[in-house]
């Protein structure tokens, strides 16, 4: 049985995310002055009194002509009402009544879900008098909190908890971690929709719309996936707004937890140096890898598909390993072979390799592959044996290790991989004396 899900909502830049951080003692969801920060809804696990329940934190709800994202934020906000078995509105308590909180509230009391209307930013306890301002909305008793500080949180958590409906244990899922990464407006929150089945993101052309990492799980053939959607990844120095910049460490984040990322390349555009930095934090962090050549519908000559052809081989040379997809997010145009691609990929990065099929590889290389040798020392490879999985780790004994150069530990990676299959997953090598 899913989790009960607590939503918090409220028009923008009244502190949602900083009481969802409060509450789930994380620093997950981005905080910031800025008004409108917090777009897309995002999911935060917390537990209170040992009742586990997820938070949804919204984009602030405000009317359509209050920005360019304002429709689209509203609707997920919307949307987490409808989802939630909680409602938590939080207003801004000194700043007083907007008009805005009362359209929230107007909306709230449709939903027929338990609301709580909380009074932020009363950090004094002798200004808690001010709360009775906000009767006016109709939404029951308002509670003052100090979503900074912590303020009557407690006595504010009892009592949601007291609200969340009764649980029935069943067993969980495993979820594969899969994290949607790439250049900003390559596509990402639209494939996400796309494997989602529903309106899971903002979608929009204005790159950098999805500032935070957000997740939906998904089920297929009694396989779990967890997809995460992350901002756009751009160079450190093109990151002018810290807020921007904190969207990248949570990518980042997202890439250090998945299983699996899918690099997104918008193929309008080709392979980029931006493509090629992305997938070699993916490389270096250990993650399965599958390229994704997005809107590939629009590709409508020979001489694209060629070019890009090129771009991969020169620019993703490094990741050959992972499988290439060419796909539509937009129009669904094979993305139902991700989840093939997902299901070959996970199990050969989990692989494991037994010591004697690694050494019955190793006899045929010392018989029939070459060697190395400088300053008259011959390297000789003695011993393997597999040390890690996810991805998989190999540690080799030899006489003289520090021989081992760039040239022949590819040379020990492509014998490697022809033997046993490691589609999709980096290979880590090591080399060491024998004691």
């Amino acid at each position: 049985m899913p989790l009960p899900i607590v939503a918090v909502v409220g028009r923008p830049n009244v502190g949602k995310s900083t009481l969802v951080n409060r509450i789930a003692q994380t620093a997950d969801a981005i905080v910031h002055e800025a008004r409108g920060v917090t777009r897309d809804r995002s999911y935060h696990r917390a537990d209170w009194n040992g009742r586990d329940f997820m938070l949804i934190d919204t984009g602030g709800i405000e009317p359509a002509k209050n920005g360019p994202f304002a429709a689209s934020v509203t609707t997920q906000a919307l949307m987490a009402t409808e989802e939630a078995d909680i409602i938590v509105m939080l207003v801004d308590g000194q700043a007083g009544i907007a008009p805005d909180d009362q359209e929230v509230a107007k909306l709230l009391k449709r939903s027929k879900k338990p609301v709580f209307l909380l009074v932020n930013k009363v950090d004094d306890p002798a200004r808690e008098e001010a709360v009775h301002d906000f009767w006016p909305l109709g939404l029951g008793e308002p509670l003052a909190v100090s979503a900074l500080h912590g303020h009557n949180t407690g006595d504010i958590l009892d009592a949601v908890v007291a609200k969340l409906p009764e649980e029935t244990p069943v067993e969980e899922t495993e979820a594969v971690g899969v994290a949607i990464i790439g250049r900003p407006n390559s596509g990402k929150s639209s494939l996400l929709n796309r494997l989602a089945g529903v309106e899971r993101a903002i979608v929009s052309d204005v790159p950098g719309t999805t500032r935070d990492a957000l997740d939906v799980l998904v089920e297929r053939d009694e396989q779990a996936y967890r997809f995460v959607d992350t901002a756009g990844i751009r160079r450190k120095s093109q990151i002018d707004e810290d807020v921007e910049y904190y969207g990248f460490v949570r990518a980042m984040r997202a890439i250090d937890h998945a299983d699996i990322a899918l690099l997104v390349i918008d193929t309008a555009i080709g392979v980029t140096d931006g493509d090629q930095r992305i997938a070699r934090f993916t490389h270096e962090r250990g993650s399965g890898l599958i390229v994704l050549l997005n809107k590939w519908d629009l590709v409508d000559s020979d001489e694209m598909r060629e070019d890009i052809e090129y771009q991969l081989q020169s620019r993703l040379g490094f990741v050959g390993y992972a499988p290439v997809l060419r796909i539509s997010a937009l129009t669904g145009a094979k993305v139902h072979r991700i989840f093939d691609a997902l299901e070959v990929v996970y199990g050969n990065h989990r692989r494991h390799v037994t010591t004697s099929a690694l050494n019955r590889l190793l006899t045929d290389m010392r018989e029939f592959g070459h060697t190395i040798s400088k300053q008259g020392k011959v390297l000789r490879l003695q011993y393997v044996t597999q040390t890690r999985t996810e991805p998989p780790g190999f540690t080799f004994f030899a006489n003289h290790p520090r021989l081992v150069d760039d040239s022949y530990r590819r040379y020990i990676e492509n014998r490697m991989r022809e033997a046993f299959d490691f589609t999709g997953t980096p290979v880590f090598l090591k080399f060491r004396n024998k004691d």
